[in-house]
């Protein structure tokens, strides 16, 4: 953190909606009763897919696995964000910041990598159904999830790395309640160009790749679809895709808007309410969106309670 005559700096202040100094006490309750809510309602799907053999299928692997990632992404930002509600202070350490950014985005790419996962799964279930048995296995599965954990390590270790070897001067005030790669560059008092070259250089592999992948899947799919001859045949599989083009339609497309577009300072207050939306937000949904329109999730979640 030293550069030239630049001093280190001991930390960062996250000025989060310190605009609304008057409504501290309210955000801390909205944030916390949406805090509860992700954990509680992905929490359920991680222990109704685990406890229901009737969901023992690839999908519901995938899902749950999903639902965890989802928990994991919101620790990450949540209860920071209730801290600095309380304490109304906003500020976080060099080291906190960095370890709150690099799991964020190894988080984050983890999730891209499982929807990817989720497409294939359709895919292989809708377009070759007799062959899904012999293709998903169960030990295809748990590499298809362990590689989506282990590729992002090393690679958003790396961009942590370069946005904290950066010099930073004058004011430490992140405009953004969680610590992000955009808003922290803007902090930077050298030229940051090359960083943010390789931000959209990371991009492609880590979110354009996999969303084109999830898109090609869905064009064989539909063209699937067209051709069935039986109405309930293409009822039941748009049924199965319905809940994960929703999840996937939300999450890429605030997603792309905040890492892809130019940025300027002017642009910070729209990202910060994107970046509210995908990580907080859509964990939210997802339980919902999942259960609701799912008829074996909701048969299993009265089983269970039956059995209560």
């Amino acid at each position: 953190m030293v550069s030239g005559n630049q001093t280190t700096t001991p930390g960062f202040i996250l000025s989060g909606f310190s605009n609304l100094t008057n409504r501290q006490g309210l955000l801390f309750m909205i944030f916390l009763t949406i805090y509860v809510m992700i954990l509680l309602g992905n929490g359920v799907i991680v222990f109704v897919t685990v406890l229901d053999s009737a969901l023992h299928t690839p999908m519901y692997f995938f899902l749950r696995n999903l639902s965890f990632v989802e928990i994991c992404y919101t620790s990450v930002t949540l209860p920071k964000m209730l801290a600095n509600c309380l304490a109304e202070d906003g500020s976080i350490s060099f080291t906190s910041c960095a370890a709150q950014m690099y799991f964020f985005l190894l988080v984050g790419g983890t999730e891209c990598f499982l929807l990817v996962a989720m497409a294939y799964d359709h895919c292989v279930a809708i377009c070759n159904p007799l062959h899904y048995t012999l293709t998903m296995t169960r030990k295809v599965c748990v590499r298809m999830v362990a590689g989506s954990w282990l590729v992002n390590i090393p690679v958003h270790f790396g961009q942590t790395y370069l946005v904290f070897s950066l010099p930073f001067c004058g004011s430490h005030e992140i405009n953004h309640f969680f610590c992000e790669i955009p808003p922290l560059l803007e902090l930077s008092c050298v030229d940051t160009y090359r960083n943010k070259i390789v931000v959209f250089i990371v991009s492609l592999p880590f979110i354009i790749t996999p969303f084109l992948y999830i898109v090609i899947s869905y064009i064989k799919i539909a063209r699937t679809i067209l051709k069935m001859p039986s109405v309930q045949g293409r009822r039941k599989a748009l049924s199965t895709c319905s809940s994960h083009l929703t999840v996937v339609a939300l999450f890429y497309g605030s997603g792309m808007v905040v890492y892809l577009r130019p940025k300027s300072r002017d642009s910070m207050d729209t990202d910060k309410l994107l970046s509210l939306f995908y990580t907080i937000v859509i964990p939210m949904f997802n339980p919902f969106i999942y259960s609701l329109r799912n008829e074996e999730m909701k048969a299993a979640l009265r089983k269970l309670v039956s059995r209560k």
